[in-house]
């Protein structure tokens, strides 16, 4: 099996944007740089279009409709219309690849990205790393797709259990698509906090010092799957959970049964 850095020998990867570079940029300031990350977007008026749709669709229950860049900036944030714009930036990188459903891998993206933002919001860390973190996880399969196009069969083979694909994926690579997105991340500069999270979330306890942003990022992404692919009550979807992992978080079972939103809550728009 090839060592993850050996796997990108000859992967071409997608060029990022220059709006992405920049806004990848500005999340290493302490301070959130306003007129950055305002300027940057207002060049790229189909990103821009594409953020007031974001802005005015149900999940941010505004009071008002939002109808330019500035309006999305104050009444949606700064912090949060900068995590979208990349988002949408990363998405329109990567072709679909042949044997991956692509309506379902963003609909999972967003969906993972969701519970990621709940989670934190939950556990006081920080809210927009943990969308981004969310949303990227999976893109590592895109470039699994180009570079062993073999496996994507196997990869999604039926039916998609909770965790099943990364359990594949070690199987037959010796990775999963989040370490394969966290050298993606690496290789574009993200903060180390994004790149750690998704080299742990696989197996995010074993990680020492343990990766409290992984963590979120693996619930995230099981909540996502079992919403998605394997409906459950909200009582036997807690249940599920790594015991583990749910304990390193210091998550109370009871109050993610009360509080766990619906998926549909998280897939009512797409960034593509």
């Amino acid at each position: 099996m090839p060592h993850l850095t050996e796997f990108f020998d000859n992967v071409q990867l997608p060029t990022m944007p220059d709006v992405a570079r920049e806004l990848v940029a500005t999340m290493h300031d302490d301070d959130i740089p306003f007129e950055k990350v305002r300027s940057a977007i207002a060049r790229d008026p189909a990103l821009t279009a594409k953020l007031i749709r974001l802005a005015n669709s149900a999940r941010f229950g505004l009071s008002r409709q939002v109808a330019s860049l500035d309006d999305a900036l104050t009444l949606v944030g700064l912090n949060q219309v900068r995590t979208l714009a990349l988002a949408a930036c990363m998405s329109g990188m990567f072709k679909d690849a042949e044997g991956v459903d692509a309506a379902a891998f963003w609909k999972e993206s967003m969906a993972t990205a969701g519970y990621a933002q709940w989670l934190a919001r939950t556990l006081g860390a920080d809210v927009q790393q943990s969308w981004l973190a969310g949303f990227l996880v999976r893109m590592g399969e895109l470039i699994i797709a180009q570079k062993a196009p073999e496996q994507i069969a196997a990869i999604e083979q039926l039916p998609h259990h909770a965790g099943g694909r990364w359990e594949r994926e070690k199987h037959l690579l010796g990775f999963t698509e989040a370490q394969v997105t966290a050298e993606l991340a690496r290789r574009w500069r993200f903060p180390d906090s994004v790149v750690r999270a998704l080299e742990t979330a696989e197996d995010p306890v074993s990680s020492v010092p343990f990766c409290r942003l992984g963590a979120i990022v693996h619930v995230a992404m099981l909540l996502a799957e079992i919403g998605l692919e394997e409906p459950k009550s909200p009582v036997d979807t807690i249940a599920s959970l790594p015991a583990e992992i749910k304990q390193a978080l210091q998550l109370d079972s009871a109050w993610l049964v009360e509080h766990l939103p619906p998926v549909a809550d998280f897939v009512d728009v797409s960034v593509r």
